[in-house]
């Protein structure tokens, strides 16, 4: 059984692990403690889910609750895809923002394809300014 918390707490070490079992490690700075914690801690709305005690997805999102949403991590873990875990991650996230807050989030290569098959459209018009780091990124 999956349940699923609001900004429920969790170690940057839980963080990295469910990154790395959902294959969104290879995109994010997780060799850089400081900015793993900082995304922890800083992030406006998380929502997990949790198979017992193990940590299996997480919506990680920072907002200003009115206009828009940057979901910066949606990540499940591998062994959970494919049961409805990231539709329901993201319809909480949406219940805690509101009809009127727009969705925003720059998805992996490899999960192109799910985003349209639960209602997200594509957006030509998105930049990015990225930075460079060390490591893993």
């Amino acid at each position: 059984m999956i349940t699923y918390k609001k900004n429920a707490a969790i170690t940057p070490g839980q963080f990295v692990d469910i990154l790395e079992r959902s294959g969104l490690a290879q995109r994010r700075p997780v060799d850089d403690a400081a900015c793993i914690a900082g995304m922890v801690a800083n992030g406006d709305l998380t929502i997990t889910a949790w198979k017992g005690e193990t940590l299996v997805g997480i919506a990680r999102s920072v907002t200003d609750f009115s206009y828009c949403c940057y979901l910066s991590e949606l990540a499940v873990d591998r062994d959970c895809q494919r049961q409805g875990i990231g539709r329901e991650l993201i319809a909480r996230t949406r219940a805690e923002l509101g009809q009127r807050c727009t969705i925003i989030l720059l998805s992996a290569p490899q999960a192109v394809d799910y985003y349209p098959h639960i209602g997200m459209q594509r957006h030509a018009q998105a930049w990015v300014l990225a930075v460079k780091r060390s490591g893993r990124s």
